[in-house]
């Protein structure tokens, strides 16, 4: 049983990525696919892919490589954490690297990037940074 899930799942991506991996496995849970795919959308992967059936079920993704061969993500942070959360509001939903990278906020309406609970005026919880 893992502590923290999120911080699994953000370390394996960060180590596929220094290791120059074409594509990571990690266990496969809802708040996982969410966070992957706010990744996804926002360039940071290829892909997020479920594979299996059940308890075996697996999150497949897929790491996205400049030309030069270095990795779109140069670092991910877990913010929150089970023993210090860190909420927020609308207005101070934090700006990573001056607009260069991204907050993923977990809010009422849903996991998101930093712009679009700004753009939407929801706050909620920091879960990690992206950049």
């Amino acid at each position: 049983m893992l502590t923290d899930p999120i911080a699994d799942l953000l370390t394996r991506i960060r180590n596929a990525c220094r290791a120059h991996k074409e594509r990571v496995d990690v266990p496969w849970s809802r708040t996982k696919e969410s966070i992957a795919g706010v990744m996804v959308n926002e360039g940071y992967l290829k892909e997020c892919v479920v594979v299996g059936e059940g308890v075996q079920k697996v999150l497949r993704l897929s790491l996205r490589y400049d030309s030069r061969r270095q990795s779109v993500i140069n670092d991910v942070q877990r913010v929150s954490r089970p023993s210090l959360r860190v909420y927020v509001g609308a207005a101070e939903a934090p700006r990573v690297r001056r607009g260069m990278g991204i907050s993923i906020l977990s809010t009422n309406r849903g996991i998101m990037p930093d712009h679009e609970a700004r753009k939407q005026h929801v706050g909620g919880e920091v879960l990690c940074a992206v950049w």
